[in-house]
């Protein structure tokens, strides 16, 4: 079967007989200008067998970019580039050179939070708290209070509950992809506690961390998800693929307290979750507002993804005194903030749903759950907080105070 091209160039000949004979048009121009970090979205309207895309060096070597017909050119570099594009087809090869100006952007990007594009917590006792809901509050109003939290350097803590519960966040550009270095750093509130300091356990609430590329270009979160697979990933004892689905409270339950554990309702909020097991987040005295989200209409919230196993252990016997241990690396509110390294992470790490790596050019969103179904007695859920994050390859503004977590 003829391909596009072909079509196109025998409808070109025919209109030389009887009319003015039109151009054929590629759908790429001849030079383009972009900021760094920005994307390229190259969509050629030719077709043909295969395709390819190169990086043309000044000596004439050219790198193959990508074999796709459409083609994404991003990169945090100034300067000027020269690339070629191929239609590899027997019957109608095409070639065509073109050059990208990529430049500093007209207004300096944030290294910062610019936006919350989703704010979802399960269930737990910071909720409608962190950030505090009021009367009549729908959930553009708490998405709202969410970004004013987190943006910036705002520094205000915001939970995502019990697990499963998530953020979803991006900057005001694609934080590029750098091989071999962190790029991006986010911030939560974990410490260890003073007994045992070498064995980093205190509060350790682990999150995991989900990444998205643009790839349609529209600016909103609907691409595919990829895993940034932490030190955990591989181990026997977590679960992937797991679910969970929380009721609201009933309010014709019988209030059963634990006085002891300094809970005031042990049958809370019930769950069940994908092995077909169940339970009860409690709510204790500490906490006596609705930890069930206000602003959420739906009975049931469900949730799903990566589940780590129970990090806390009750050192003291008896519910007194418990201590959440750090995972290695790669979770958010894993490790106190002034362990940068163990506080950041790599889009190499990527794995999609099957477990298989990915290697991404960058990403646009970034999205954060709780990864541990935890009841720790008194102390309550095991639930991520955070409260900013950075793109590390852009340096904060030289006027910026001194980083307050370190």
């Amino acid at each position: 079967m003829r391909n596009t091209l072909a079509y196109t160039l025998l409808a070109t000949c025919l209109a030389a007989c009887t009319a003015e004979v039109p151009t054929v048009n590629l759908g790429i121009d001849d030079v383009y200008y972009i900021a760094r970090m920005q994307k390229l979205d190259l969509h050629p309207a030719l077709s043909g067998s295969a395709y390819r895309w190169s990086l043309v060096a000044p000596d004439g070597t050219a790198t193959e970019l990508a074999t796709t017909r459409d083609y994404i050119f991003l990169t945090a570099d100034e300067g000027t580039y020269r690339l070629q594009f191929d239609i590899i087809d027997d019957a109608t090869p095409y070639s065509f050179s073109f050059t990208v100006h990529v430049v500093h952007e007209e207004v300096e990007y944030s290294p910062y939070i610019t936006r919350v594009y989703d704010y979802c917590p399960a269930p737990g006792q910071f909720v409608n708290e962190m950030p505090r809901y009021e009367e009549g509050d729908s959930y553009a109003d708490m998405l709202q209070k969410a970004e004013e939290c987190i943006s910036g350097t705002n520094d205000v803590m915001i939970t995502l509950g019990g697990y499963g519960g998530y953020v979803t966040f991006g900057f005001d550009h694609t934080v590029v992809n750098v091989p071999g270095q962190y790029d991006f750093r986010i911030w939560g509130n974990a410490f260890y506690e003073l007994l045992q300091p070498d064995k980093k356990g205190g509060s350790a609430e682990p999150g995991i961390v989900m990444v998205s590329y643009d790839t349609n270009c529209n600016g909103l979160p609907d691409d595919e998800w990829y895993e940034l697979a932490g030190s955990e990933y591989a181990s026997a004892a977590t679960r992937h693929h797991y679910g969970i689905t929380y009721r609201r409270p009933d309010p014709d339950r019988e209030i059963v307290a634990d006085d002891d554990n300094s809970i005031s309702d042990l049958h809370y909020i019930g769950w069940t979750d994908s092995d077909g097991a169940e339970g009860y987040m409690a709510k204790n005295y500490f906490h006596s507002q609705e930890y069930y989200p206000q602003w959420v209409d739906a009975d049931e919230l469900t949730f799903g993804g990566t589940l780590l196993a129970p990090n806390a252990t009750d050192i003291s016997g008896t519910g007194t005194y418990y201590v959440l241990y750090s995972y290695d690396w790669g979770y958010v509110d894993n490790h106190p903030n002034e362990y940068a390294d163990l506080n950041s992470f790599k889009i190499d790490h990527a794995v999609d749903a099957s477990g298989r790596p990915v290697q991404l050019p960058g990403v646009d969103f970034v999205r954060v759950y709780t990864g541990v179904n935890q009841y720790c007695g008194w102390l309550g859920e095991t639930s991520t907080e955070i409260c900013r994050a950075q793109d590390l390859h852009i340096s904060p503004p030289s006027a910026l105070p001194p980083d307050p977590f370190e």
